[in-house]
């Protein structure tokens, strides 16, 4: 006798409304079954069924009379009266079953058609027969699924309840950075009218503060014109700002405000305020910051209860111990690391040697730095400089020691470590870029005139010297000074005399006429200008020193920087803790700004200077002052 087809297949051909007949009793009475049965919620306890059990066999038969009446539907035969008897008695009370008979229950339970609710799809894993303990993981998997649905719901929505902030502006950080106005993200940004009146009070002259504030009159132009309506604030993405999601307000509804108690009505730092503290009351949705430069009117807005900022998106660093400071130690036990597959060579025209390494600290390296171990078990000290990387490998250089007499700069030798880096950075022509920090005292200014002169007058590398710097007094102004350009440069060029004075005593051999023409031929060749007339012109073969390069703005040291033109050499000099130029610190330095930036260039380099050598009184009193 042949098998019949499997009976999970024919559970397919049943009728839509025959199924949904036969799972509505069911479904019904299995709540029947949990409201007569509330001990049942107690999921630890066991289920007490008294009188309905029924033996395996029977429930064996009842399977065959199921699987033989489903057979026979398919064929077109009507349900014999003993099998609807069999499904209305199983409705209600559901047999306990064996293993076997539960896996012939699973594979004859009909598949759901598309078409049927979700709700009336019947689940028997799910179901449970009376006389079993129910399933204790059951409970809290029905228990938990709305909570984390709850916990997803919340994560979506937390975006939404954070509010963005309204960043209203003071006119000190649109004159510092014109393009502030870009640099809030997805926040809106508010300008109150003081602030449009202060910003046409100082338009006027040829300063950089000027320039700054005709730079943002023309970016406010440009973005009324596409809009007409101002009142619902410009999109400041319009202008080609992909990062600047948020909208400009102006300040068109607020017309009345009320003046701060206290405070002098007059005032402009005042009336923003007054403006800050209207804005809070009229939108409540909206977190509303004050972001100022003014140390002071942040304190006055911090007792007034106002939230206040300092312009942050200048700071090229949080921390200026987090500076690069172009020199690396090496641990003891680099050779031991990285001398596996080592490659070295020398090089017959220099002298220097070679070394190919490979290994993990190779990764965080950069081009041009400064690389050195001490001395260690009678072996000599080893200094080099990073000249290429490829990944995990390593290309380093031995240094010329400029310490060594013979190899003396115009008469000077490096007198330490730093010292040496440093002139292998300003006597190498591959290299276009030097910036050198550190302390009163420690050499910068001395070594960069004294390379200078070296790769002028001797190498004849570069035409001449230009030597400028930022006219920013350390006290007050001295007024207005009479002559040429040169000769009103000199007074801030009291530095540089002093260092050619040392630089020519050092030729003792050529006496006092020798020194005289030695310093017309200097003064031939050393240019001293002004930053103000520095746009528009191009240096080509000259070796530019800035000076005091703390006290220059990022945008001035742009402009500074790309004069060079071919073979042209630009070292920046500076000393982040002495500097004298208002709203500037040692993260917004334009200093700091162009270290950050060109570090790991292939034709830059820079060494911070760490001891001072000018004299043991100025060392002395550079720690203790």
């Amino acid at each position: 006798m042949p098998l019949p087809t499997a009976p999970a297949k024919l559970g397919n051909l049943l009728p839509s409304e025959e199924y949904k007949a036969k799972a509505r009793p069911a479904k019904q009475s299995k709540k029947q079954a949990e409201d007569d049965q509330p001990e049942a919620a107690d999921y630890g306890a066991p289920v007490n069924a008294v009188g309905s059990a029924r033996p395996a066999a029977n429930a064996a038969s009842a399977l065959h009379a199921v699987a033989s009446d489903t057979i026979a539907r398919a064929k077109g035969a009507p349900a014999s009266p003993s099998t609807l008897a069999a499904e209305a008695a199983d409705a209600p009370a559901p047999a306990a079953r064996s293993r076997r008979s539960k896996q012939t229950a699973a594979l004859l339970q009909p598949v759901p058609s598309p078409d049927v609710a979700d709700g009336d799809a019947v689940k028997p894993v799910a179901r449970q027969a009376r006389g079993e303990a129910p399933s204790p993981a059951a409970a809290p998997a029905s228990t938990a699924t709305p909570e984390r649905t709850q916990n997803k719901r919340r994560q979506r929505g937390q975006p939404e309840v954070e509010m963005r902030k309204l960043f209203v502006l003071d006119t000190n950080v649109l004159m510092h950075d014109p393009s502030s106005l870009f640099r809030f993200e997805e926040h809106d940004v508010y300008l109150p009218m003081m602030t449009l009146e202060e910003l046409d009070n100082h338009k006027k002259g040829m300063s950089e503060v000027a320039r700054n504030a005709r730079q943002v009159s023309r970016t406010l132009d440009a973005l009324v014109a596409h809009v007409g309506e101002m009142s619902a604030g410009l999109p400041l993405a319009s202008q080609g700002n992909r990062d600047a999601l948020g909208r400009l307000y102006f300040q068109t509804t607020l017309t009345h405000i009320e003046p701060v108690e206290g405070l002098p009505v007059g005032k402009a730092d005042n009336q923003i305020l007054g403006v800050v503290r209207a804005l809070q009351k009229e939108r409540q949705d909206r977190q509303v910051v004050l972001v100022s430069k003014d140390i002071n009117m942040r304190i006055k807005a911090h007792a007034l209860g106002l939230p206040a900022e300092d312009y942050f998106n200048d700071q090229v660093l949080e921390d200026k111990d987090l500076l690069y400071s172009g020199v690396r130690a090496l641990p003891q036990d680099f050779w031991t690391k990285h001398a596996k597959g080592m490659e070295s060579w020398q090089d017959t025209k220099t002298g220097t040697t070679y070394y190919r390494v490979t290994g993990p600290l190779c990764a965080s390296m950069l081009v041009n730095e400064f690389v050195y171990l001490e001395p260690q078990n009678g072996e000599p000290s080893f200094h080099a400089v990073v000249r290429e990387l490829n990944g995990k490998t390593a290309l380093l250089q031995t240094l010329r020691d400029y310490g060594h007499h013979k190899n003396n700069v115009w008469g000077i030798t490096a007198r330490n470590r730093e010292q040496n880096f440093a002139l292998n950075l300003l006597m190498n022509p591959e290299v276009d870029f030097v910036t050198l920090l550190g302390q009163a005292g420690t050499g910068k200014t001395l070594m960069a005139l004294a390379a200078g002169l070296a790769q002028v007058l001797d190498d004849k590398r570069y035409n001449e010297i230009i030597v400028t710097r930022a006219t920013v007094p350390v006290g007050e102004d001295i007024g207005f000074l009479p002559g040429t350009e040169e000769e009103k440069m000199q007074p801030w060029m009291g530095a540089f005399d002093d260092n050619l004075e040392v630089l020519q005593k050092t030729d003792d051999a050529a006496g006092e006429w020798g020194r005289a023409a030695t310093q017309e031929l200097i003064r031939s060749r050393l240019k001293v200008k002004s930053m103000n007339f520095m746009r528009g012109r191009t240096f080509v073969d000259k070796y530019v020193i800035i000076d005091e390069a703390q006290n220059l703005t990022p945008k001035q040291m742009k402009t500074l920087v790309t004069r060079a033109g071919p073979g042209t050499k630009i070292v920046c000099l500076g000393n982040i803790a002495q500097i004298d130029t208002p709203y500037l610190t040692e993260g917004s330095s334009g200093l700091t700004y162009v270290v950050d930036r060109f570090k790991g260039w292939t034709h830059s380099g820079h060494v911070t200077l760490a001891r001072g050598e000018r004299s043991r009184l100025a060392d002395y009193a550079s720690d203790i002052l």
